[in-house]
């Protein structure tokens, strides 16, 4: 994996519906993407999605606030999670890589503008 950082004004949001049929019955699920566009245009060279546990339509709240009120709008930040602080059960995640952010990206996602 790379770590990138966009622009925000690079920064475009999808929301997407799938309807299907099943034995069961119709299932219909939703979303939203995230997508960057290359700058000056509509061409997307990027996308990650906003669903974390289906807390994507939370998530699309706070980046809204965030993009019409600025950060002072939004609730304080809780303390930094260490992604390398997992449970002991969990064999998969422990014998993965640790996570090690570029020192440079680090400390700008850990200090105001």
């Amino acid at each position: 994996m790379t770590p990138v950082a966009y622009d925000w004004s690079q920064v475009r949001a999808e929301r997407w519906l799938q309807r299907g049929a099943t034995t069961h019955g119709i299932i219909i699920k939703g979303g939203v993407v995230l997508s960057i566009v290359k700058p000056g245009t509509n061409e997307v060279i990027d996308r990650f999605p906003l669903t974390t546990m289906g807390a994507d339509g939370h998530a699309w709240a706070y980046i809204c606030t965030y993009m019409q009120k600025g950060p002072d709008a939004l609730p304080p930040p809780g303390p930094a999670k260490d992604h390398n602080d997992v449970l002991w059960c969990n064999i998969a995640v422990l014998l993965a890589p640790k996570v090690k952010w570029p020192a440079e990206m680090d400390l700008e996602s850990r200090t105001a503008p």
